[in-house]
């Protein structure tokens, strides 16, 4: 019996075809998505460096406590707009987006646009 490769596999096969073409700079870091069953992690980073810039996910002090579950969209965008408000306290208005070879549905989609919503250009 031929066994089908798992989800994580395809997703990272994926992820990597992404990022021959996605490539953050200093004026512009890449906003890299990683989500976890029970998490949900964003971070800017200069690739030209290898630097990440900014972070946010649920498990940091600010957002911990605040879901029962930080896998959710409700996380997500949350997630989503702590990292937005923190790049620009940095001085980074424009971003590329790296959804991590996943697809742009459900929570990558809900951090993307909290993102947008919150000042973040991409």
């Amino acid at each position: 019996m031929i066994s089908k490769p798992d989800k994580n596999i395809a997703r990272k096969r994926r992820h990597a075809r992404v990022r021959k073409k996605v490539f953050g700079t200093a004026e512009r870091p890449r906003l890299n998505v990683f989500r976890s069953n029970q998490h949900i992690y964003a971070q800017l980073i200069d690739d030209t460096k290898g630097v990440t810039l900014v972070s946010a996910s649920t498990v940091d002090k600010e957002l911990k406590g605040q879901f029962e579950n930080g896998g959710n969209i409700n996380a997500a965008q949350k997630v989503g707009e702590l990292v937005a408000k923190r790049a620009l306290e940095k001085g980074y208005k424009s971003v590329v987006f790296d959804r991590g070879g996943y697809l742009y549905h459900g929570r990558i989609q809900a951090l993307a646009d909290a993102a947008r919503e919150a000042g973040l250009e991409f």
